[in-house]
C-alpha cells in the first residue's frame, strides 16, 4: 500500500476522532450555564399585550422598580410544570416574578394558571416567541434576575428549584439588596 493511500485511508478515522472529542466534551457540559449577552444589560425593548389583558401592553418600564424574576414558561413544556410549584411558592414570600408565555396558546395558558395558580405579578404574551428570540432564549424554562433598574443580572436555563435558589439567585439577590440600600 503506498503511502498516499494510508494517508487517505487514515483521514476519515482522524475526523471521527476530532468528532467524537468534541460529543465527549460537550456532554460534560451543564446546559444551565449557557452563556448570555444580556448580562448586565437593560432587558430588550419591547411592546407586548399582557396574557389574561390582550388591550393592556407592557414594555420593560413595567417590570423596573424591584428586584424580580422574569421567568419564560409554556403549558407545553412539563419542566415549566415541575417548577410551577416552586415558583407559587417564592411568589407567596414576597418574592415578585413576572412571566413570559413563549410560543403558547393564550387560552391555554389562562387555563393552566386558573387551574395551577398563579405565580406572576404579569404575564406577557409572547405567542409568537418575538421577546423571545431577543432575550436569546433557547427554550423554556428559563429564568432571569432583574434589578430595580430591569438590568438583566444573571440566567438560569433549566428547572428553578430550592438549590438552584439557594446556590444561585439569593446569593445574587442579596448582593443587589446590599448594593442598593
Amino acid at each position: 500500500m503506498s503511502r498516499r493511500l494510508s494517508v487517505l485511508l487514515a483521514l476519515p478515522l482522524a475526523g471521527f476522532l476530532v468528532l467524537l472529542w468534541f460529543l465527549w466534551r460537550g456532554l460534560g457540559n451543564d446546559p444551565s450555564l449557557l452563556p448570555s449577552a444580556l448580562i448586565d444589560r437593560p432587558l430588550p425593548v419591547f411592546k407586548a399585550a399582557t396574557l389574561d389583558d390582550p388591550g393592556r401592553i407592557v414594555t420593560p418600564a413595567d417590570l423596573k422598580g424591584d428586584i424580580a424574576l422574569l421567568n419564560v414558561w409554556a403549558t407545553w413544556c412539563p419542566s415549566c410544570r415541575a417548577e410551577h410549584e416552586m415558583l407559587r411558592g417564592l411568589a407567596s414570600q414576597g418574592v415578585i416574578i413576572y412571566g413570559v408565555n413563549y410560543k403558547d396558546e393564550r387560552d391555554k395558558a389562562l387555563d393552566w394558571l386558573h387551574t395551577l395558580g398563579n405565580p406572576y405579578r404579569l404575564n406577557i404574551d409572547d405567542a409568537a416567541g418575538q421577546l423571545g428570540i431577543d432575550l436569546g432564549v433557547y427554550g423554556a424554562p428559563e429564568t432571569y434576575l432583574l434589578d430595580a433598574r430591569g438590568v438583566i443580572r444573571y440566567r438560569h436555563v433549566g428547572v428553578l428549584d430550592d438549590q438552584v435558589w439557594r446556590e444561585n439567585f439569593l446569593p445574587r439577590i442579596r448582593m443587589l439588596k446590599g448594593a442598593s440600600g
